[in-house]
């Protein structure tokens, strides 16, 4: 049974059953089977629902979040006390219109904000699970949706929708539950990880594993956090979400707080000063555990592989409609990954439109102002409705 929660007061320590959002709990007689070959179980999901269902449930609309998101995509957070990622896109008369649509969006499985992960209770233990918790995968994540959307009483979703990881999850969605997806936005993803994105992981992720508190994992019971190491790895990934001329334009050369060069190493260029700042936030709402599982979660991504390497397959049995959406400027996820999506889709006669949106502000775009995404986003799922009868 889900129950909603207060927010919590200001200034006090955050207990995760606290968060304001929903809980779905599923026992020990709901395991969810995951593709490592391990069940888990039992499994909370922490989820966020904005809007009103009607009555014959069919204007529910999936959000999927990146790597680093979470569930309050357009509430503000109960941690840093910001916006929700994605409160331009998710409200009343936006993007994704609330006053239509009934919205939901999950903490990832392996994420850090409710949803069940590495720093989840092993109720074998009673202790954090640490690396103890299985390694999950993108198709895992969303089979853990799709039992929230049960949970829900939702046979089949109006939308699903996502940037970069949460692309990913739309596409697994599209390949693994096509009768329940009435429509699809996949954004600034790809069908699989590159070989490039993977070895920016492994940076991260080395950094998390060389801090002296990480404790191979078991930090929680050492009373401690590997802050440093998971500061650098948010650093690093930083960089991949911006572009080069995003970076040229905010920061190029300038100095921080200074006329002239120290000749030392602290931060003398406002570029190094952002990032530091980027680093040292982000440790405080999110678990080092969930950043080295989330990442190889992403890392394992190929949805061909499991149609005998054929996309096309993947999407085989997909009847519906899709809008395919990148980035000029996203060398993380280039256009030409995004195209490869489509020629996939074109290959099996799918329904599917794309639309390549000029930006000089990277990856990150799908967070951004966007008027032409959000035009995109509008007039696509406007379809999809009107197609409903909604």
């Amino acid at each position: 049974m889900s129950t909603a929660r207060k927010k919590p007061e200001p200034g006090t320590e955050i207990n995760l059953d606290d968060l304001p959002c929903n809980f779905a709990r599923f026992g020990k007689d709901q395991p969810l089977e995951l593709d490592c070959g391990l069940k888990l179980k039992p499994l909370t999901i922490a989820y966020e629902t904005v809007g009103t269902l009607n009555a014959d449930k069919s204007n529910a609309i999936l959000i999927c979040h990146a790597l680093t998101g979470d569930q309050f995509v357009a509430s503000t957070h109960p941690i840093t006390g910001k916006g929700g990622w994605w409160e331009m896109v998710v409200g009343p008369g936006k993007p994704i219109d609330t006053d239509r649509f009934f919205v939901i969006c999950s903490n990832v499985l392996g994420g850090c904000m409710g949803t069940t992960g590495p720093a989840s209770i092993n109720p074998e233990t009673g202790e954090p699970y640490g690396l103890k918790f299985p390694v999950i995968t993108v198709s895992d994540m969303v089979r853990a949706q799709a039992m929230l959307v049960d949970h829900l009483g939702i046979e089949s979703l109006l939308c699903v929708t996502g940037g970069s990881m949460g692309g990913m999850q739309v596409l697994e969605w599209l390949a693994k539950y096509p009768e329940r997806v009435h429509s699809a936005i996949p954004i600034a993803a790809a069908a699989k990880h590159s070989a490039q994105n993977i070895a920016f992981h492994e940076v991260g992720r080395q950094a998390i594993m060389a801090d002296p508190e990480w404790h191979g994992g078991d930090y929680a019971r050492h009373q401690t956090s590997p802050s440093a190491g998971l500061a650098v790895a948010r650093m690093a990934a930083h960089i991949t979400y911006l572009s080069e001329a995003a970076l040229h334009t905010k920061f190029g050369r300038n100095l921080q707080d200074r006329e002239q060069l120290t000749y030392g190493f602290d931060a003398d260029f406002q570029i190094e000063s952002y990032l530091r700042y980027q680093g040292s936030t982000f440790v405080d709402r999110f678990d080092a555990n969930a950043y080295l599982y989330l990442t190889r979660a992403m890392d394992y991504f190929d949805l061909a592989a499991d149609f005998g390497e054929n996309l096309g397959a993947a999407f085989q049995a997909a009847d519906s409609r899709v809008c395919v959406v990148s980035f000029t400027s996203d060398w993380l996820f280039p256009t030409s990954e995004n195209r490869d999506v489509v020629r996939a889709l074109n290959a099996v006669a799918a329904n599917v439109s794309f639309v390549e949106i000029e930006s000089d502000k990277g990856h990150d775009s799908f967070l951004l102002d966007m008027p032409e995404m959000f035009d995109v986003m509008t007039g696509f799922i406007d379809a999809a409705a009107n197609r409903c009868g909604l």
